[in-house]
């Protein structure tokens, strides 16, 4: 492998603040702020969705859209060092303006689901809008402008529940995806008018095969767990599924360690943190996936069922309940940051974990009085922003400067794609402790519920028990009298 560096001149000249430049913020930051409210939103509408398409393969929703994420993101990347930024941006945005109308008219799951993966295209806006940011902005406002879009991200995740709520309350599931529509749909000309195209080009391969055999492979073995509890484990169709994908996964990493510049560049994980950092974040995100997935779907089954859990809250009063992870993500964030100074982002990581895995545990255990959930989920919202916010600082402090951008699209990539497998694993066991159906749509028993929040714990344990290997491995260099040195990784371009 080698390394390739390009001088990133930029057109643009130092020239502060205008309103162009201002509009060109504000466009970029709202794509941003929609793929992160997103995830609220369609959480929250799981039991409308689920009650109207009549399915028990609810985890789809989810995970399908980021599945398609963690294959987008490195394509996207490497397209955009060949043909330039804004134009993968705009191609994202685009694809990403599909999924939602599709998804707001589809007549059936199946089209329904297309749509969501067709959604996941936009998560490649996130790194492409801080890359032309970069590229494009003035050097004296990069930095307040990243701040910024960073920042809105995490305060959007408040107001995200009652506007929920509106939308479900008022029309249906359909309008929160013709809500993501419009304003998408607004940003374009915006972002036509008021960004110009980065004029940093790096010559690169796009690993097509790669992208099939995983994204494929990866697919197979999910709708194999998915599926295995109602087909049976032992049905050929099931089995089908699980060794077509193993072996499409087994012939990717094959292709992978052989490619020059590989969709995911395994001989990355071979030396150094990387590895743990990426499972690590990996797990974190499963955990919040699951956790936010299951506390609509609790929170709103009709208590006169009698299953042991349930309020029987519609979706404005589910808000409630919701906001405060938004809140306590901000404060979590807000706390590493000043944390962060004098602690290892190892350690924060650390505890944002446990902050979520108190929080899910403690979901599990107990869930029947009101006041007490919205203390489970404040604690974890606290570690949830505490877990986010310890990510990038991680990277930043294990990795040399000079394969920082390539080291991030990797963790990216990776929590996404375990992510992904979380919500399908965790249903599949679900649908094994269905208690009714009720017009199409299945309810689980109290203790299935608890199951899954324990699910999300476990998440959360096993990522500590990752990242706790960084701490060990950085007190036994220093007990050693050695600086604490990262390995040297080529990377390329």
């Amino acid at each position: 492998m080698s390394v390739h560096i390009q001088a990133e001149a930029t057109e643009a000249s130092d020239d502060g603040w205008s309103p162009r430049l201002v509009m060109s913020l504000i466009s970029m930051a709202l794509v941003l702020e929609i793929m992160s409210i997103s995830f609220f939103l369609v959480t929250t509408a799981f039991k409308p969705i689920g009650e109207h398409f009549q399915t028990d393969q609810l985890a789809w929703v989810m995970s399908t859209w980021l599945l398609v994420a963690a294959i987008a993101c490195p394509l996207a990347g490497k397209l955009a060092d060949i043909y330039g930024k804004r134009k993968l941006f705009l191609i994202s945005l685009g694809l990403g303006i599909a999924g939602a109308v599709l998804s707001a008219v589809a007549p059936s799951f199946a089209l329904f689901l297309v749509g969501r993966a067709l959604f996941g295209c936009l998560i490649a806006c996130m790194f492409l809008a801080y890359s032309l940011m970069r590229d494009v902005f003035p050097p004296s406002t990069l930095g307040l402008s990243v701040s910024i879009t960073a920042a809105g991200m995490g305060l959007m995740s408040v107001p995200a529940p009652f506007l929920t709520g509106w939308l479900l309350d008022t029309w249906s599931f359909r309008a929160i995806f013709w809500f993501f529509a419009i304003v998408l749909v607004a940003m374009i000309p915006i972002i036509v008018t008021t960004t110009p195209e980065s004029p940093v080009r790096t010559p690169a391969r796009v690993d097509v095969l790669g992208a099939i055999l995983l994204g494929g492979g990866l697919a197979s073995v999910l709708i194999g767990v998915s599926f295995g509890p109602t087909w049976g484990w032992g049905e050929t169709s099931t089995l089908g599924y699980l060794i077509g994908g193993v072996a499409l996964l087994a012939a990717w990493v094959a292709t992978s360690l052989r490619a020059k510049e590989p969709l995911i560049d395994l001989r990355f994980f071979r030396h150094g943190p990387m590895f743990r950092i990426c499972l690590g974040a990996g797990l974190g995100y499963g955990t919040m996936s699951l956790y936010t997935i299951m506390l609509p779907i609790m929170c709103m089954t009709p208590a006169a069922l009698a299953l042991g859990y349930g309020f029987g809250v519609d979706a404005k009063q589910f808000a409630i309940l919701q906001a405060p992870i938004g809140l306590g993500s901000v404060i979590g964030g807000l706390g590493v940051g000043r944390a962060i100074r004098t602690m290892r982002p190892s350690a924060t990581m650390i505890i944002g974990m446990g902050l979520m895995l108190a929080g899910s545990a403690l979901t599990a255990f107990s869930h029947t009085d009101k006041a007490l959930l919205v203390i489970w989920v404040l604690l974890f919202g606290l570690g949830m922003g505490a877990f986010t916010a310890s990510i990038p600082n991680l990277v930043i402090a294990s990795v040399p400067a000079t394969v920082q951008a390539s080291m991030s699209s990797m963790v990216q990539t990776s929590q996404t794609l375990i992510a992904s497998i979380f919500p399908v694993a965790a249903f599949a066991i679900l649908n094994s402790y269905v208690a009714t159906v009720v017009d199409g749509y299945a309810f689980y028993t109290g203790g299935g519920i608890s199951l899954s929040f324990l699910i999300a714990a476990a998440g959360s344990a096993l990522s500590i028990l990752v990242v706790a290997g960084l701490l060990r491995r950085r007190t036994r260099e220093t007990t050693d009298g050695h600086a604490p040195t990262t390995p040297a990784v080529a990377v390329n371009a």
